[in-house]
């Protein structure tokens, strides 16, 4: 008898969807977009998916769910009064489901989301084994609650005692010894301070994690949840309803977005208004030579989210300049949050391109060593960390604007100066280039890491 649980995490987005197998049979939690993964494992092992739990319905990614049943005949599962165009079933509080010789108990926990529902294992002697928490326990914290907020209805502060209750009446009363599952870790979007562990017994948590302190009061607990809570990224809210309502398969986004385009192909597509240029190559190569008004998103670092947090559009046609080699992944990872209108890549380096005669531009550049003459000699410097990072540690009278906010604050800029920026790594700042570039900005980006420098400037 075979028994096991894969977490398979995908860092990009932080994310852990989960493979359980038992006897012949399996069960996927919360499944990314591209399916084959989980199809590959059930016909490695011999096993047939005969469930598709879904915690609630997320929102910074597209979930597989849908495609998944479709290929498999799995039945898909979300909680109480979760509402979808396809065919779905409302598992009840307390339902259980069987898998070879585990079981999986349903555990409505409303907060998060009003459908989120936690999922127990156990196993064939009843003893339990591990919660598959979604969003409504973390390690080291918890859902935010202003997602599933109606105007007029239901408020996030509503959301975070319903939240506080779950924890209360329906987690911590399960067993120490329970392995915590949870759908994301350090560096989500849909929590604050969560743990880059990505997996903690409940006993650990509950001694660890602020929210299952028994001796915080809800007003208590409402009160830390939302205090320093940021505004969700503006995507979110269609990957909701991309998850409510079902979506293209994802072979149909591959046809359409991994296409190889000339030069010519390419330029005449990219001036259409409609039609946005992605580059996902790293800080430095954008930095040297791009074609101009192009958006940089590197491909390595959090690009799934960060896109879906620059482009403003989900319907927004997108064409793609890559490494070689990473053409194919940058499709898919683009759908992961819905952006499905890929038309293609530039078959061609920057180099041929500017020799083709048409449009490139540049950033230019400093590394973190000139930075005390930067802050001596110039006041023009944006800082565009998160304001947890501003607070820890930035030299007064630096201006602090996230990154998430810049399509919001431009306007508090004078396009007449010239601006130093950076953030942490250069990552975010080369993202805040090419959208300042765009917009008529002079700017010089600081490419290196920085904390250090920082430190030594704030203590002089």
């Amino acid at each position: 008898m075979v028994e096991t649980v894969e977490q398979i995490y995908t860092k990009c987005l932080a994310q852990g969807a989960y493979f359980i197998e038992s006897n012949g049979e399996a069960a996927v939690i919360d499944p990314l977009r591209e399916t084959e993964p989980y199809i590959q494992r059930a016909k490695d092992r011999g096993v047939k998916i005969k469930y598709i739990f879904e915690t609630h319905f997320h929102a910074d990614f597209v979930s597989g769910h849908v495609s998944l049943a479709e290929r498999t005949g799995a039945e898909i599962i979300f909680g109480p009064g979760a509402q979808t165009t396809y065919k779905i079933r409302n598992a009840q509080d307390g339902e259980v489901f069987r898998i070879g010789d585990l079981s999986i108990t349903a555990i409505h926990t409303p907060g998060h989301t009003l459908e989120s529902t936690c999922y127990l294992l156990k196993d064939k002697d009843g003893i339990q084994k591990g919660l598959f928490s979604g969003d409504t326990l973390f390690i080291g914290d918890v859902g935010r609650p202003d997602l599933a907020q109606k105007s007029g209805v239901l408020t996030k502060e509503d959301l975070a005692g319903m939240l506080y209750d779950s924890l209360r009446n329906k987690i911590l009363p399960l067993s120490d010894e329970v392995i915590v599952y949870p759908a994301h870790g350090a560096g989500s979007a849909c929590g604050k301070n969560m743990s880059s562990e990505t997996t903690d017994t409940l006993g650990n948590q509950k001694k660890t994690n602020y929210a299952l302190d028994p001796k915080l009061t809800k007003d208590a607990f409402i009160s830390e949840l939302l205090n320093g809570l940021s505004a969700p990224p503006g995507y979110f809210k269609y990957n909701v309803a991309i998850n409510k309502s079902g979506y293209k398969d994802l072979s149909e986004v591959m046809e359409k977005g991994y296409r190889a385009l000339s030069i010519e192909e390419f330029s005449a597509l990219s001036e259409r208004e409609d039609v946005l240029v992605l580059d996902v190559r790293d800080k430095l190569a954008f930095a040297q030579k791009h074609i101009k008004n192009a958006l940089s998103v590197g491909i390595t670092g959090s690009f799934a989210p960060w896109v879906g947090e620059m482009i403003q559009d989900i319907n927004q046609h997108i064409l793609i300049v890559a490494p070689k080699g990473r053409e194919e992944e940058t499709v898919k990872r683009l759908s992961r949050v819905g952006y499905d209108n890929s038309m293609g890549y530039l078959d061609a380096t920057i180099e041929e391109w500017e020799v083709a005669g048409k449009p490139v531009d540049s950033v230019e550049t400093v590394d973190a060593k000139s930075m005390k003459k930067i802050y001596t000699e110039h006041t023009s410097i944006i800082d565009f960390r998160k304001p947890s990072e501003y607070e820890s540690g930035h030299v007064e009278g630096v201006k602090n604007l996230p990154l998430s906010d810049i399509h919001d604050r431009l306007n508090e800029l004078d396009n007449k100066e010239t601006y130093y920026i950076h953030c942490r790594s250069g990552y975010r700042s080369t993202i805040a280039a090419s959208i300042m570039k765009r917009k008529g900005f002079k700017v010089v980006n600081i490419v290196d890491k920085v904390e250090h420098i920082i430190e030594e400037l704030v203590t002089e």
